[in-house]
């Protein structure tokens, strides 16, 4: 019995087979390279959507050469619509500070730190005196005794805003923040002083020749404690006609007048050097 057999071709050499895996792999690297380079070679981890590449890479804004003095670039933008702060402190009733945060084009994004600068956006930190304190990612932060005691003590502290990749917001090359004064904290209950508190105290800000709130007249009962907290946007001088009180105000910090109002009378509050009504005092 005979056995066919498939003839076969001369002068046709065999093929050999490419594993499939070597071609899926030079696929994989064509698409990781092509990936690569579809933005510009741009870096776009926190391009999130609705932004442009721009905003993506942190362009909002003039970055400058200089920096905030702690090691962070300045990100300059125009006065309108320029982020603002302003910032308040109060004595916490257990310990250390309460610390408000009030922003003006502004918001805190927690969830995007580390990412890109984009308008009005970012978080803010505090300085004792120059010194870093903490990253604040809202209106309200309290500030404990022992933080302060650990960054060497001081007085006055600073507000600072920044965008999400760390650059602080500038304006006219002058980082956004505001300073406010550590007014002692109180104490435990067990150990305060008997030092009776003011019956009526006044918060009164001067900023770029006004003042707030607008100049008004307060009763004060004669015999009474006033006490007058006043923050000016500039040097000047603090004085309380007819009972010729005087409190020298140091740019950007608060400065607390106390007073017993046993004189009976009208009386004027007022700046020296810019000579500014704050407000006036009936003792009765």
């Amino acid at each position: 019995m005979k056995r066919s057999s498939t003839p076969s071709r001369p002068g046709r050499p065999l093929r050999p087979t490419r594993p499939v895996a070597a071609a899926v792999t030079v696929l994989t690297a064509g698409a990781l390279v092509f990936g690569a380079s579809a933005c510009g070679g741009r870096a776009t981890t926190h391009h999130k959507p609705g932004t442009s590449h721009e905003q993506a890479g942190g362009s909002v804004g003039r970055l400058l050469a200089a920096d905030d003095g702690s090691g962070n670039r300045l990100r300059q933008v125009d006065a309108e619509g320029a982020p603002a702060v302003t910032v308040a402190v109060r004595p916490d009733s257990e310990d250390g500070w309460n610390v408000h945060l009030s922003v003006r084009n502004f918001r805190f994004t927690p969830d995007s730190v580390g990412g890109a600068a984009l308008p009005g956006r970012g978080h803010a930190r505090l300085f004792l005196d120059g010194h870093p304190l903490a990253r604040v990612y809202g209106s309200w932060f309290h500030l404990p005794a022992s933080l302060v005691r650990a960054a060497g003590g001081g007085t006055g502290l600073t507000a600072r805003l920044y965008a999400d990749d760390h650059t602080a917001w500038a304006v006219n090359s002058t980082p956004v923040q505001a300073t406010a004064s550590l007014s002692a904290p109180s104490a435990p209950e067990e150990s305060r002083s008997a030092t009776p508190r003011p019956d009526t105290t006044l918060e009164i800000v001067v900023s770029h020749g006004k003042v707030s709130p607008d100049p008004g007249r307060t009763e004060i009962e004669k015999g009474r404690t006033v006490e007058l907290r006043v923050r000016s946007d500039r040097a000047d001088t603090l004085h309380v006609h007819g009972y010729d009180k005087e409190a020298r105000l140091p740019a950007g910090k608060t400065v607390t007048l106390t007073f017993t109002a046993d004189r009976s009378g009208l009386f004027e509050a007022e700046t020296h050097e810019s000579d500014l009504l704050l407000t006036q005092l009936v003792v009765r």
